[in-house]
């Protein structure tokens, strides 16, 4: 019998499209803060950019992998269908993708280190490199291998660490070539926004997490002090860029607060509907959200 070749379509779906604005949202943050330090560099954007992407696309091929090989992407599952889980890609093929886009990764990100950091001191060169192949390794251990971080609980906090803090940070000192502790404000606020995201997710699926050993924070916690978790991850942000303006006189990057008319009615809806099914609808628009947050404190920079 003839096996099934994947479709174009097929491979987009795995890619999940709709999670890319959000992984490029530190990036755009952490490059604005250098043009506002007058350290803006096109080539290290568009390679940090690259960089995350690849990431990004790992990330959710190895995530549909692992979920699958793991048994927790089974009938029980609310949220949609992963492609290997139908069938709709074999194991083989994921495997090589996944192959593919680590090299990417490490190709785009070792450039952007080496670029960055030539001019820098030797440790400072080591830890970028390190950084590069950590990421890398989170991307693909979320839920892959006998120690998935994603089963023990730690998703929020690596997704809060290299989506926030690493991205913003990161390249901002690959730009400026030092550090400002007032960056963490911001790079705190794409970190909690996306956590936010991820919360969602494993709120809508903890029944079935549950039962087939996912113990992520919700499972943990438990759904109910995981829905007052999820505001804390919304509307913290918007206390933090509060602090950023007021300390750098950045008034302007409280233009974020126009995101928070999309983020107020989706809290007030999940709130609302405190059931898994119900939920699913809300990881659009808060993805889109951290996306347009990004956004206007990124335009905030530039105007100031």
């Amino acid at each position: 019998m003839n096996k099934k070749t994947a479709s174009k379509a097929d491979w987009l779906k795995a890619f999940r499209l709709r999670t890319l604005p959000l992984s490029i949202s530190g990036i755009l943050v952490g490059s604005a803060l250098a043009h506002r330090a007058h350290a803006f560099d096109i080539l290290l954007f568009v390679l940090g950019i690259g960089t995350v992407l690849f990431l990004q696309i790992l990330s959710n091929l190895a995530n549909d992998l692992g979920d699958n090989l793991k048994g927790t992407d089974n009938e029980q599952r609310i949220g949609p269908k992963r492609s290997t889980q139908t069938g709709a890609i074999s194991v083989q093929s994921m495997k090589n993708a996944i192959y593919l886009f680590a090299i990417c990764s490490l190709l785009f990100g070792g450039i952007l280190a080496f670029l960055g950091t030539r001019d820098m001191g030797f440790e400072i060169q080591i830890t970028f490199y390190i950084l590069s192949l950590a990421c890398i390794a989170a991307a693909v251990g979320y839920t892959m291998g006998k120690k998935a971080y994603g089963y023990l609980g730690l998703g929020d906090l690596f997704v809060f660490s290299f989506f926030g803090l690493l991205s913003v940070c990161g390249i901002y000192v690959l730009m400026t070539k030092h550090f400002d502790w007032t960056i963490l404000l911001p790079a705190s606020s794409i970190g909690f926004m996306s956590a936010a995201v991820l919360n969602l997710n494993n709120m809508r699926d903890h029944e079935n997490d549950a039962k087939s050993g996912k113990n992520t924070f919700v499972v943990k916690i438990g759904f109910h002090a995981a829905l007052k978790y999820h505001l804390i991850l919304l509307f913290t942000p918007l206390l933090l860029i509060s602090i950023f303006a007021y300390l750098t006189n950045n008034y302007w990057s409280m233009l974020v607060i126009f995101t928070y008319l999309i983020i107020g009615k989706s809290a007030q809806y999940t709130l609302s509907n405190p059931y898994p099914e119900k939920l699913d609808s809300q990881l659009g628009k808060v993805a889109i959200s951290t996306f347009l947050f990004a956004l206007l404190f990124s335009l905030s920079c530039l105007i100031s």
